[in-house]
């Protein structure tokens, strides 16, 4: 069964003592089963930004050892700085990352609060999933009046905390733990100091957008309506929350922002609303920061928005996207901007899980021709599977790129886009088939002195080989998809690449050809004759419908030449 994984990102109000910060870093890492994966300090918000993962236990642990030595180490009645707070600990948001429930997470946070509240005695607020009140469930509403008004707000009884004493902590403030989806910390720099104009900004495109004013719309009285309440101009953007403030260290006036479900509000249409705003205001967006991780789609969905913006064909690699999305919006302006570094799943992703098509083509080459059984050929043939669809997909990426067919860039943007979809598939089976290929030899070194020693040694060895031979028949159907695309570009295509179109075919034959063998070499070896019949006879059905498709594909191509 696959592990819960839950995200953890503490915001601790230090961003310049880098012992003190490493120290509360230390804790988090000393705990079994959990990866930190960013630290993010900034000495104008005095404030770090912490990214770590694991499973919700090791998670939870991590979590207060964290918070408990920021308690010792961070004097609140010092603290300084740009970004509004209120504890040592300011905020401890848990974030679901799979095979979990939001409901599930909320109850880890509850639970986490609830230790905190009574062990290192800090007084302790629920929000976001976690907390059952609705006027406490928005981290700014709890925040409001941050460290130095706290110590008056926590004697009214609507402000008693979740957990923990009900005395204000000089020394340490309160602590806010909740449970909310993925959120974006992502700033917008200006080519001006003016935070006036930076907060205007802001206000036209945070949800919240501004308060309604008679006459002057900054300097009139506020509209309130029948309760006394201020009537509101919304915001252009939705699920945003946003401020405008001045960075002594960059020199610049920022739109500070908080994407809280980026689904809803993307982080690209947030730049070009500030761009909008900026320009209308007379200035200028010259780029932005993101603040801790991002997830993978949102970069990916920003390269896609600003190709389709330059009537380009979206169908490039991931890696063409992230730098498209990165040169759009600047993400590199006030430092490199690294993906590795900064995309939740890269970070999380183990080095090992790609390690064959991490290789050069020589030393892949090296390496499947050594003495060692894998890679074989079921990782070599998803291998060739990848170059097929490579090949189909540079033809459809010519046919987007051709002087005279502008018209047709969403056409063969389309196919790119599935060729890169299919290529990406196939060059994780590349790895994914040496490690089902280890599996079975693991299995087989299990121990096998008793009798329940030798039961659970066949059923590893059994579902080891299902899963190595679903494997190859993965590639197979991946693979055949190949065929729709070769022949688009042959009968659509741009007719100087009709035969890379070919090759593509053909590599994709040969790829479907090496899975079968694998499909039937693995499926053999089952003990479940119903299964491996199955498994074998759609092997063979797609085998026998590539030879014909390669066939009518080939003959395509020779008949252009005659």
């Amino acid at each position: 069964m696959s592990k819960k994984i839950i995200e953890c990102v503490p915001n601790f109000s230090e961003g310049r003592d880098l012992a003190a910060i490493e120290n509360i870093t230390a804790e988090i890492k000393s705990v079994e089963g959990v990866k930190l994966l960013d630290v993010d300090p900034g000495k104008a918000t005095n404030r770090t930004v912490v990214t770590f993962v694991g499973e919700p236990d090791a998670v939870i642990e991590a979590a207060f050892l964290a918070i408990q030595k920021a308690a010792e180490l961070i004097d609140m009645s010092h603290h300084r700085g740009e970004h509004a707070r209120m504890g040592a600990t300011d905020v401890c948001p848990l974030i679901p990352v799979s095979n979990i429930s939001m409901e599930e997470t909320a109850e880890y946070a509850r639970k986490l609060a609830q230790r905190v509240g009574e062990e290192v005695d800090i007084p302790v607020y629920l929000y976001g999933a976690a907390q059952d009140r609705e006027y406490r469930k928005d981290l700014s509403v709890i925040r409001a009046g941050e460290y130095e008004g706290f110590f008056e707000k926590i004697k009214e009884p609507e402000w008693k905390p979740d957990f923990g004493p009900t005395l204000y902590s000089k020394r340490s403030g309160a602590t806010v733990i909740g449970a909310r989806d993925f959120l974006i910390a992502y700033n917008v720099n200006l080519n001006s100091k003016s935070t006036r104009i930076a907060n205007r900004i802001a206000f036209d495109v945070r949800e919240a957008g501004r308060a309604k004013r008679e006459g002057n719309p900054y300097t009139g009285e506020i509209v309130r309506d029948e309760n006394g309440e201020a009537v509101r101009i919304p915001g252009t953007c939705k699920a945003v929350k946003a401020v405008g403030w001045y960075i002594e260290e960059y020199g610049v006036a920022q739109i500070s922002a908080n994407l809280t479900n980026y689904r809803i509000t993307p982080i690209h249409i947030f730049f070009d609303e500030v761009c909008k705003s900026a320009t209308e205001r007379g200035v200028r967006v010259t780029g932005s920061e993101l603040v801790g991780l991002i997830p993978l789609k949102a970069m990916l969905d920003a390269g896609r928005y600003f190709l389709e913006k330059q009537e380009r064909s979206i169908g490039v690699s991931d890696d063409e996207l992230i730098h498209i999305a990165i040169k759009s919006m600047g993400l590199d302006e006030l430092g490199p901007f690294e993906p590795r570094e900064k995309i939740i799943e890269y970070r999380m992703a183990d080095e090992a899980d790609e390690h064959l098509i991490n290789l050069s083509c020589k030393e892949f080459a090296n390496e499947t021709a050594s003495e060692s059984p894998a890679p074989g050929g079921g990782s070599v043939s998803a291998l060739v599977g990848a170059l097929g669809a490579s090949l189909t997909t540079m033809c459809a990426n010519l046919g987007a790129n051709k002087r005279g067919w502008e018209d047709r860039v969403g056409e063969f943007s389309a196919y790119a886009e599935k060729g890169q979809s299919i290529k990406a598939e196939l060059l994780r089976l590349v790895d994914e088939d040496t490690r089902s290929f280890n599996a079975i030899m693991q299995s087989f070194r299990l121990p096998k002195d008793t009798a329940v020693d030798k039961a659970a040694r066949t059923k590893a060895i059994q579902d080891a080989s299902v899963y190595a031979t679903q494997v190859p028949l993965q590639v197979m159907r991946r693979t055949y998809e190949i065929f729709d695309l070769a022949i688009a570009m042959v009968e659509k295509g741009n007719p100087n690449s009709i035969t890379d179109a070919g090759v593509g075919a053909l590599a994709a034959e040969m790829c479907i050809h090496g899975a079968y063998f694998n499909v039937m070499i693995n499926a053999g070896s089952l003990t479940d004759k119903e299964v491996a019949s199955n498994l074998v006879s759609e092997a063979k059905d797609i085998r026998a419908k590539a030879v014909d498709r390669k066939n009518e594909i080939s003959a395509k191509v020779e008949a252009a030449f005659i």
